[in-house]
């Protein structure tokens, strides 16, 4: 039987965020197994209410549990690393990564009691990490975290270059510059697939420098009158430096706001990524402090409510609140999806005679982390891989990427969540489809996208709720039906309580049912319910969800 070498995303192919992809090799059904990348992402109201966060449903590794041989996280982000610490004990299998990520990883996994030996720190290419039949190499890339990594795979079958998150700056402040010398060194001994970034192939434009940010926020803060106030993503520790750095020069004093943007700057410290950070004061002694001589970096650059921004948004944080005449810069861009929380804030802060400054003032204060593109043209010549596989981006993204792939000359195949994909022959061949979805971390428990319980509360949230409760004795009605209702109007078209509506009608029904019915406690429900949604229906143009509690006496 012939060896295959496959690769199979899970999570992160038709989607932005909660990445997952598995490579493997041998023969069929038997291969050795590699993964790369543990990612999270984020609820929302409408799809996933009261959901804490995302993961990839790993149902189909978990079952190949043995035949994995290592687990690699490209980069820090928590839609590569979040999921680290949920889904250790699910797989198994050691983590390799690089010093910073690898400071990230093991903070996750001490809050699941598990050791720092788990994960492995490796440095940059040309070192090798030998796993079964795969060698691995970290090759740095730039991107908005340092140590960012694409994989060198290098199997039997061929040599696999996966970009992870990536943007070619050869000047990006912090963490390692793109060095193109680099990649056409690691071209020389022949790529077989490319599995490429697709995030902003729509963008025609060259990608920008980090360097070119940091001139034009120095400005915006030295002009700005009252206390100036500033979110980036957490992770961003080169755009944090240049905000504190702009600060600095303004004459302001820099304090950290929230548990994110700490950690992130810490863990950049540890591990020697992050150099001559500007001194920081804490919120206690920044409550002292003249607002024109201050400036506050806080997280919560995508409208989260529970982030500093969005408490500032609130009234007050740590002792600190936004006043009229101040400044208030969102140096990031909104990710899709989270627009309604960031206008939330931004009309917060409005309200209280704040000037804010967003991606929409000529983008001079963010620039992506991610490849445009003209870079992605140019990092598909750079490499001269045989064909090319999108990754990372919505399914749009995945198909524009592919066409420009076609449009060079080179074989591309669209391959969501779930397509697995052979890289053994001379182009990507699909040769399978494995079910994936998601999974739920509700509180502190795991669910199944499928388990009904997101739907219930959907359904609860958009139709209300009714709890009706009977007592019976010697299959008789002792009393009368009583109802509590959540989430619906108190009065209906009749003009009387919906209670009193309710009850009465079900009421009635009790008094009139057969002997049968009495004696039959699933008919008897169903039929309480149905009699329920009708009267609801009719009161309130609503059908709720109804939950009948049967008590028998004796």
């Amino acid at each position: 039987m012939s060896e295959r070498l496959i690769y199979l995303p899970l999570g992160g192919a038709g989607e932005v965020g909660m990445n997952c992809y598995v490579y493997g090799y041998g023969p069929q059904d038997a291969e050795r197994l590699i993964v790369v990348d543990l990612g999270v992402t984020f609820p929302d109201m409408d799809g996933s209410p009261g959901v804490d966060l995302i993961l990839p449903d790993l149902a189909w590794l978990e079952e190949r549990k043995a035949m994995i041989d290592g687990v690699f996280i490209t980069h820090a982000h928590e839609d590569h690393v979040g999921a680290v610490g949920h889904t250790f004990e699910k797989l198994g299998a050691p983590i390799f990564t690089r010093a910073f990520t690898a400071n990230i990883a093991r903070r996750k996994l001490e809050e699941f009691g598990i050791g720092p030996e788990a994960v492995t720190t490796v440095s940059r290419y040309p070192e090798v990490v030998e796993v079964g039949p795969f060698k691995v190499s970290f090759v740095p890339v730039s991107h908005s975290i340092p140590e960012s990594s694409g994989l060198l795979i290098e199997t039997p079958a061929g040599r696999v270059f996966h970009t992870g998150d990536f943007k070619l700056d050869e000047t990006p402040g912090v963490g390692e510059p793109f060095e193109p010398a680099l990649f056409e060194d690691i071209a020389k001994g022949g790529i077989k697939a490319l599995i490429c970034d697709s995030t902003n192939v729509f963008t025609r434009k060259e990608g920008r420098s980090e360097a070119t940010v940091g001139p034009e926020i120095e400005a915006l803060v030295s002009e700005a009158e009252g206390m100036v106030v500033a979110t980036t993503f957490a992770s961003n520790i080169a755009r944090v430096k240049t905000l504190a750095e702009a600060g600095e020069r303004a004459g302001r004093s820099v304090c950290l706001l929230g548990r994110a943007m700490r950690r992130m700057v810490e863990a950049g410290i540890e591990t020697g990524v992050l150099t001559d950070f500007p001194n920081v004061v804490s919120p206690e002694k920044a409550q002292d402090i003249p607002r024109g001589n201050l400036m506050l970096l806080v997280t919560g650059s995508q409208g989260e409510r529970r982030a500093a921004s969005a408490q500032l948004a609130n009234g007050k944080y740590r002792g600190l609140q936004m006043k009229e005449g101040d400044t208030f810069l969102f140096s990031s861009k909104t990710i899709p999806g989270n627009e309604r929380g960031v206008i939330r804030v931004i009309n917060a802060f409005s309200e209280m005679g704040v000037d804010v400054v967003d991606e929409h003032s000529g983008g001079h204060y963010h620039v992506s982390g991610h490849a445009n593109r003209p870079d992605l043209e140019r990092m598909h010549a750079l490499l001269e891989p045989q064909f090319i596989v999108p990754m990372h981006g919505e399914h749009r993204h995945l198909r524009e990427h592919a066409k420009v792939a076609e449009a060079g000359g080179r074989a591309s195949v669209v391959a969501v969540n779930g397509t697995m994909v052979d890289l053994a022959g001379n182009a990507p061949r699909v040769v399978g489809y494995v079910e994936t979805g998601r999974t739920y971390l509700d509180g502190s428990t795991q669910i199944g996208a499928l388990d009904g319980v997101v739907r219930d509360r959907i359904r609860m949230a958009l139709n209300g709720h009714v709890m009706v409760s009977v007592i019976l004795e010697d299959d008789e009605p002792v009393g009368e039906p009583w109802c509590e209702v959540m989430g619906l109007a108190e009065t209906g078209s009749s003009n009387a309580p919906l209670i009193d509506v309710l009850e009465e009608d079900l009421n009635q029904f009790m008094m009139r049912a057969s002997a049968k019915t009495l004696r039959d406690d699933g008919k008897l429900e169903e039929e309480l319910r149905r009699i329920t949604r009708h009267t609801t229906q009719s009161e309130l143009g609503k059908k709720p969800e109804v939950t009948v509690v049967l008590s028998r006496l004796g």
